[in-house]
């Protein structure tokens, strides 16, 4: 992922592997200028998904109910690995708020 890498293809059995921009470590997707703003998207996505399916399922709307849910399943999504993709840029934090 530095900028002197030549990169090599490599085989895995026989066939040849293929190169990417990014790689996934320790559950977070970097590219190769070490940025992590795709992962705040994907975190923004999980997490819209997860709350629409709260709405569809979940038919009362009280703030006691969808709270605890929320914070149930949505944060894990959001906090895994945090410290490991802080925020870099104001629009990445402004899209998980």
């Amino acid at each position: 992922m530095s900028r002197g890498n030549p990169r090599h293809n490599y085989r895995l059995g026989g066939e040849w592997t293929e190169s990417s921009p990014e790689e996934k470590d320790l559950g977070v997707l970097v590219d190769e200028k070490l940025n992590v703003t795709w992962q705040s998207v994907l975190a923004a996505q999980k997490a819209n998904c997860i709350l629409g399916c709260i709405k569809r399922c979940v038919t009362s709307r009280s703030r006691e109910v969808i709270l605890p849910l929320c914070s149930a399943l949505m944060r894990p999504h959001l906090e895994c690995c945090v410290q490991f993709w802080a925020l870099q840029y104001k629009r990445d934090m402004e899209l998980l708020e």
